[in-house]
């Protein structure tokens, strides 16, 4: 039964290699047992027996150990050679370790190490005064390298010390950051990392810690001193000891590097792993660091800003804002990064917010500048209130230019056009500069309602007009795509309008003129934008509309039913003259004034047989013709260029067809083609002006001029050359006159009147009792176009006398609704 103890196993092992055959060779169990099988005696029984006494040490073991191991620390502090192996070392180690003696070793280990450290400190002491911050870190650097550079070899030698002494002295925390600093590492960053986690076990240099941690006490332990032999307060930014002078160093690095040298990263990064694993990176750096990266940058905000543009403003802050990131990749601590962030942003972008948006906004609009934009609105998202004032500034800008536009009364014809421009460019930068914010299109759609409707009823007009401009064609060269992509961007401002009935009612009008004189370019794009008419107000806002197609489709089939007449259709035929009538239901269609014509006799004869075959399949209905509307195709021979087709309206073929039965001179005075087309005296006028004084000249009148006066004769046009064989003649009765638009506001008036009459009248049957002030904002509320509140007071006062409500007897101010 020899000893198991860890101080015997050694003396028992060699006691028992000594016993053996006189010759000291250890004998050969196994083979003598089988020797004594062949030879056929008994088999030997082996015993162990227990030492006589217990082994000892020698008396000078543990002196003998220190002595062997203190030189080979001294060696490694001074970077001499060792003169032992280095696992000469680890076994002696081991075996000190084996022998309970640990704690002995680690107290003369730490001894050692400290006087080597203090010594090493003390070289930093030299030159205190002259020695330029910058290259005191060279020596700084040097100094703290080989310090880990030793500590890590020590740590290797010690290893077993610290694995197992260490590990035990410390306890939970401790053993854990013992044995993970044990664990072979070569790399100075990875042993500061570990060791910080580690060096929170305890904060006193005479506790038991892992030896790179206690290598690192003991470095700070040095420094302290130094501080404390100076008389530094050791959070002084400006201190002359070491590590005053390397946060000096450091800091001029960094703002060489911003002012545009190269310093050498590597450097700084080494220096500011050593801030942090000897725990005083937060008090004695970055406290510092972000002082002066706040004076650096207040004052180069301030001065880009008394004489910067604000673009380069912007890109300069960019660039500086991606410095100082990889500046915290490199070399800094990530906890720094978000204080170091917020530093700049609050230096050189919040202090200048109103600088930025009120010197540099407005340009970058009136330019479409989307990159200037995109990063004025990513660097404002930084500070609080950036965003909100951006938005101000953004919809102040739209604002301005589209009051422009609407207010700009010469410029009518261009006012939708414009409208579409800066629209397109208001999203372009709220969806590329801004990044689809929904906040921004907010901003875009208010902007838009408020000066869309500063005129009240003209935009809805000419919107509606810009719709008839491109669904008849006017675009020749537009695909269908592009059409559609036009009709969506017209669509995008009729949401805006207010008084979408007073669109509505345009809007019907210049539909009706496209489908009865054939101008609409595409019957695919007209029902496309009905579909969207219906998509955005519902389906009462298209019933009407809708109606006027379903007209054009049921004329076809009468038209069809008229031809099928053989009786009456021969008739036709034997006249010589097409025929093709639109029937329309009144109450679709907008209303027009009946204007009296003296028809030529086959044009009447041709009308009564449609009348006939019309009454007779649809008994009780009423046919009213609409000579305005209607339009011819006259055959006509000119002496020069022989015969050609005739594109004109009814009146002008009316008129035109007068010159066959003209007087030996073909000429016709005024007076005499009013007696007998029986013309209207306005419209006559403006019907010959369209075929004497138009571009197309197919009469000529005297004397000359652009008027038609009393008096005026006029002739064929002998001299007529048109290369066409069918020549199209412009009439102006088909453009609208100041009194036709007149016409259509007042129905629109009239057709509000009564929607504000249903309005009032529901919501005093539903208050009973309301004040007129009350009354007014809930009108206001309820109605869906501009109203003014006199208008407003004539329809109450209009409903009070006709007894839907009553003044209440005690508060004129009061309305009562009468059941």
């Amino acid at each position: 039964d020899a000893p198991r103890t860890g101080q015997g196993r050694s003396g028992a092992m060699e006691d028992w290699a000594r016993r053996g055959d006189g010759n000291g060779v250890v004998a050969n169990l196994a083979r003598r047992v089988t020797a004594a099988k062949q030879t056929g005696g008994a088999a030997r029984k082996l015993t162990i027996k227990p030492f006589k006494e217990r082994p000892k040490l020698p008396a000078d073991f543990e002196e003998d150990s220190w002595r062997m191991l203190s030189n080979a620390v001294d060696a490694v502090h001074q970077k001499r050679p060792v003169s032992e192996s280095f696992e000469t070392l680890y076994r002696r180690v081991e075996d000190v370790c084996l022998h309970k003696l640990g704690a002995g070793l680690y107290a003369r280990l730490r001894a050692s190490c400290e006087s080597h450290v203090r010594e090493r400190v003390a070289t930093l002491r030299g030159k205190d005064g002259a020695e330029d911050p910058v290259a005191f870190l060279n020596r700084v650097d040097d100094v703290w390298g080989d310090h880990c550079d030793a500590t890590l070899t020590i740590r290797s030698v010690f290893l077993y010390l610290d694995r197992t002494h260490v590990a035990h002295q410390a306890g939970g925390e401790g053993a854990s950051g013992a044995n993970t600093s044990a664990v072979g590492t070569s790399s100075r960053p990875e042993g500061a990392r570990v060791a910080d986690r580690s060096s929170s076990s305890s904060s006193s240099v005479e506790s038991v810690r892992s030896l790179w941690d206690m290598g690192l006490a003991l470095f700070r332990a040095s420094l302290a001193d130094d501080t404390a032999r100076r008389g530094t307060d050791g959070a002084a930014p400006h201190g002359d000891d070491v590590l005053g002078k390397a946060t000096r160093g450091l800091l001029a690095l960094v703002e060489r590097e911003r002012g545009g040298e190269a310093v050498d990263r590597g450097k700084v990064k080494r220096l500011t792993r050593a801030y942090r694993a000897l725990g005083v990176y937060s008090d004695r750096f970055e406290k510092q660091f972000l002082d002066a990266t706040r004076a650096f940058y207040r004052a180069e905000g301030t001065s880009f800003a008394r004489n910067g543009d604000v673009g380069e403003y912007l890109a300069h802050c960019e660039t500086r804002l991606d410095e100082e990131q990889r500046r915290c990749d490199d070399y800094l601590e990530s906890g720094t990064r978000r204080a170091l962030v917020a530093c700049v942003e609050k230096e050189l972008v919040d202090r200048h917010v109103g600088w930025i948006v009120d010197n540099g906004f407005d340009a970058m609009m009136d330019s479409t500048d989307v990159t200037g934009l995109r990063r004025m609105h990513a660097l404002l998202r930084r500070v609080d209130g950036g965003l909100a004032k951006l938005r101000v500034a953004f919809g102040a800008a739209v604002r301005a230019r589209g009051l422009a536009v609407v207010k700009d009364e010469d410029n009518d014809v261009g006012m939708v056009a414009n409208m579409l421009e800066l629209k397109r460019r208001a999203d372009e930068v709220a969806e590329e500069s801004f990044g689809g914010d929904e906040a921004f299109n907010a901003v875009v759609k208010e902007s838009f309602e408020s000066f869309v409707n500063q005129r009240q009823n003209r935009p809805a007009e000419l919107i509606a007009k810009h719709i008839d401009v491109k669904l008849r064609g006017a675009g020749k060269g537009e695909t269908e795509d592009e059409l559609e992509h036009s009709l969506d961007r017209v669509m995008a401002l009729f949401r805006h309008i207010q008084g979408k009935d007073v669109f509505e009612a345009f809007y019907k009008k210049d539909l009706a003129k496209r489908l009865l004189l054939g101008k609409s370019a595409s019957n695919d794009a007209e029902k496309s934008m009905i579909s969207r008419l219906k998509a955005e107000c519902g389906s009462q806002f298209t019933t009407k509309l809708e109606g006027m197609f379903k007209d054009v489709d049921i004329s076809r089939d009468v038209m069809r039913s008229f031809r099928s007449d053989s009786e009456r259709f021969a008739k036709v035929e034997a006249a010589g003259v097409e025929l093709y009538v639109n029937v329309l239901t009144a109450g679709y269609w907008p209303t027009y004034p009946t204007v009296e014509v003296s028809l030529p006799p086959e044009m009447d004869a041709l009308q009564g047989l449609f009348r006939d075959h019309y009454l007779g399949k649809h008994g009780g209905r009423r046919l009213v013709w609409q000579n305005s509307l209607g339009h011819c195709v006259l055959r006509a021979e000119f002496p020069k260029c022989g015969v050609k087709e005739l594109a004109v309206s009814l009146f002008q073929a009316v008129v035109c067809l007068l010159f066959n039965g003209a007087g030996p001179d073909g000429r016709l005075t005024f007076e005499e083609i009013r007696a007998a087309s029986g013309i209207e005296d306005k419209e006559l006028r403006r019907t010959l002006q369209s075929l004497a004084c138009g571009k197309v000249r197919v009469l000529v009148k005297e004397p000359k001029g652009r008027d038609v006066e009393d008096g005026d004769s006029f002739s064929i046009n002998e001299q007529f050359n048109e290369r066409l064989y069918r020549v199209k003649v412009n009439s102006i009765q088909l453009k609208e006159t100041k009194e036709e638009n007149a016409a259509t506001n007042e129905r629109v008036f009239q057709d509000r009147q009564y929607q504000i009459d249903a309005a009032i009248v529901r919501i005093m049957k539903t208050r009973k009792t309301l004040s007129h002030q009350l009354l007014i904002a809930e009108l206001l509320a309820q109605v869906k176009f501009p109203a003014r509140p006199t208008d407003l007071k004539k329809r109450i006062e209009s409903l009070i006398d006709r007894e839907y409500l009553e003044r209440d007897r005690t508060n004129a101010q009061v309305y009562n609704y009468l059941a």
